[in-house]
């Protein structure tokens, strides 16, 4: 925080010394809300971490994106293990999804993923958009890796999304085990989805990071910053 009010204290000079404060955009201002329609800047993640305290302001920020979600009773199936601030997530802004229970927060990021990286790479490789999204699931109350004991997944606070792969317009279908490893506009279009996830998520591993994840891309809001 230290950092932000040394920025935003520079930002304040300047726009003083030249009578030009209203030109600063907002994506510029830490003050401002989080905003979907601007390009991700250097205070995205900031914002998106402003959000986790914020539920009210984390399920307007969701609802505006155009997602179909409701809001999730609170659970805590076991110590470490269970959410309070859930969505039942049915369909983001463009595609449809089997419904999953998904923290607000890590909804916020897949929204942003979405419009930044997801539907830009869609038309860039393919020339149309993603209709469908295709998961193995999000909240799930186990460990990492399924072991009896150790450090909860971020799963167990449905903070993680299992991305299998994606439905285009035309139907056809492109998947993480069948298409990463590729050398097509589809493993290209995977790795696009990988790279840009990183900006937005706390947690991104993919095949390249061991075989657990060989046949999905996950995608989680934790603790933890690792882009492998």
């Amino acid at each position: 925080m230290r950092l932000f009010a040394v920025v935003l204290t520079l930002l304040l000079a300047l726009g003083l010394s030249y009578g030009r404060l209203w030109t600063i955009p907002d994506r510029h201002k830490p003050w401002a809300p989080l905003s979907l329609h601007e390009a991700p800047g250097w205070l995205t993640r900031y914002k998106l971490e402003r959000l986790d305290q914020q539920p009210g302001a984390c399920r307007a920020f969701v609802d505006a994106a155009g997602f179909a979600a409701t809001p999730a009773a609170p659970r805590e199936t076991a110590e470490g293990c269970g959410f309070d601030d859930a969505l039942l997530l049915r369909r983001t802004a463009g595609a449809a999804l089997a419904p999953t229970l998904l923290s607000c927060r890590a909804a916020a990021s897949l929204a942003l993923w979405e419009r930044h990286v997801l539907q830009p790479a869609a038309q860039r490789h393919f020339g149309m958009p993603v209709r469908r999204l295709e998961h193995f699931g999000s909240y799930a109350c186990r460990r990492v890796y399924g072991r009896d004991s150790g450090s909860w997944s971020r799963h167990a606070r449905a903070d993680a999304l299992d991305l299998a792969g994606v439905v285009l317009a035309d139907g056809r279908r492109v998947r993480v085990a069948a298409d990463w490893t590729g050398r097509g506009a589809e493993a290209a279009f995977l790795h696009d989805l990988h790279a840009g996830a990183c900006g937005f998520f706390d947690g991104v591993l993919g095949p390249d990071y061991n075989r657990a994840h060989a046949d999905h891309l996950h995608l989680d809001r934790g603790p933890y910053r690792v882009c492998r």
